[in-house]
């Protein structure tokens, strides 16, 4: 932060980032941890909306459709990640033609707003019947769809935290972190509550369009704030003299020297490179957080979602919390703890060895969860059969997810030049989302060796 930059009164402009990092998975977090209701649609159409929250299915009950629920969502969901491919594969001319012409604006509240959208017709369809593989359709568009919006938004809000100072890229991982947190307790209560599952669904759904609704006004708010003008005021002056130099390039030899000579330094009077050139000063961030998505993705929550409890008194209640609890919730705490970290700690730095040996490291996890009691199981003998391996497991796994994750996501933009800053967090939101995209893909693989 230079010394005669203005200071970001009472957080606001921390908070807003906060508000809309929570905004954008909030509507993935209510879709995966809504899957007792999407499961029990999938079920015979008359029984549809007539089970409690508390109800228990045996695997051996469930159908091909309710049985690939999880596997299918989750590939949905990575998806995404071909919508940062116009911008970064295309040639400079292309994508600003297909991407960087858009408005910033019009890229965040308008993605913003298409998702509201989906959320709304969610909530409405969650009153209208509809037979199990039509709906099971449906729902996997409106995940692809608000999951490919959410991946311009992503890549256009970590483009411009890259703007501001590196620790407001934090927030917007915290707020993420959050969003989970928030899905998995509606969850639990609605299950304390013994609601029908058609009420408590329509319940989620509506409490996520006010949460994104929130995230529009909060960002509508963000240019009025006098810290965020002074940052991406500064931006944009280099941004509009790259162009001219840019420009200079194209004119003949002689126009171009009429020119008068601006005040630059030699690193901002070069042409700006090439996605390929920033990508090599990135790599390193870019390919750790997408294996760290990889790893997560590949396990969670289609193995980890299917492991069952040891504990078999009667009236216990465990059985019935095991699952939100231990995974859900458990999984959100500690994933948003990890993100929240690293706005106090950012060990190890952005250039130590250790930062890749760490993600490398979370590897173990998937044999460790698939050796736990996952129901039903075929294969591999059972290993960790008490509860408290699972639970020990997870709170490991999710820390360091959201820990290195939120590191990668920080440091990668802080590698390059400040006007290369938004391409820089859209490739790195580009490999974040392939990430995904590629452990949903193993997930597949890992539940049938079970």
């Amino acid at each position: 932060m230079t010394a005669n930059a203005p200071q970001d009164k009472y957080n606001a402009v921390w908070i807003i980032f906060f508000i809309l990092g929570l905004g954008t998975l909030l509507p993935w977090n209510f879709f995966m941890t809504a899957t007792m209701y999407f499961t029990d649609r999938l079920k015979d159409s008359q029984t549809n909306g007539n089970h409690n929250l508390t109800a228990n299915v045996t695997a051996t009950d469930r159908s091909v459709l309710e049985s690939k629920f999880n596997n299918v969502m989750t590939l949905c969901h990575g998806t995404a990640a071909d919508f940062h491919l116009p911008q970064l594969l295309h040639p400079p001319e292309v994508r600003r033609t297909l991407y960087f012409t858009i408005p910033q604006k019009l890229r965040i509240s308008g993605s913003l707003s298409v998702i509201l959208v989906v959320f709304l017709i969610t909530a409405v369809l969650v009153k209208v019947q509809m037979e199990p593989l039509p709906f099971f359709a449906f729902t996997m568009i409106k995940i692809i769809c608000i999951n490919s919006f959410g991946a311009i938004l992503q890549g256009s809000l970590f483009g411009l935290a890259g703007m501001l100072p590196a620790s407001y890229t934090a927030p917007i991982m915290s707020g993420q972190g959050l969003a989970g947190t928030f899905a998995a307790f509606s969850m639990i209560c609605a299950l304390a509550s013994g609601s029908k599952l058609q009420d408590s669904a329509f319940g989620y759904f509506i409490t996520a369009c006010v949460v994104i609704l929130l995230a529009i006004v909060s960002y509508l708010a963000l240019p009025k704030m006098e810290f965020f003008r002074y940052y991406s005021e500064s931006n944009g002056s280099r941004s509009n003299a790259d162009e001219e130099n840019k420009m200079d390039l194209l004119k003949p030899e002689g126009e171009a020297e009429k020119r008068p000579v601006l005040s630059l330094t030699d690193e901002e009077s070069k042409p700006a490179v090439s996605v390929l050139g920033i990508f090599k000063k990135i790599w390193v961030m870019a390919l750790s957080v997408c294996f760290v998505f990889t790893v997560t993705i590949s396990v969670f929550p289609a193995i980890t979602v299917d492991v069952k409890t040891t504990v078999v008194e009667e009236g216990s209640g465990w059985k019935t919390y095991f699952i939100p609890v231990s995974c859900f919730l458990l999984f959100n705490l500690m994933d948003w703890a990890g993100r929240s970290l690293t706005a106090v700690c950012m060990w190890p730095g952005k250039d130590s060895i250790w930062l890749p040996v760490l993600v490398i490291a979370r590897l173990v996890f998937v044999p460790l969860f698939m050796l736990c009691n996952v129901e039903p199981r075929h294969y591999l003998p059972l290993v960790f059969a008490h509860d408290a391996w699972y639970i020990i497991f997870m709170i490991l796994f999710s820390f360091s997810n959201g820990y290195l994750a939120s590191l990668c996501m920080c440091f990668g933009p802080k590698k390059v030049s400040q006007h290369e800053a938004e391409t820089a967090g859209a490739i790195m939101a580009f490999f974040l989302s392939l990430g995904l995209a590629m452990g949903a893909g193993l997930s597949f693989a890992f539940r049938a060796m079970i």
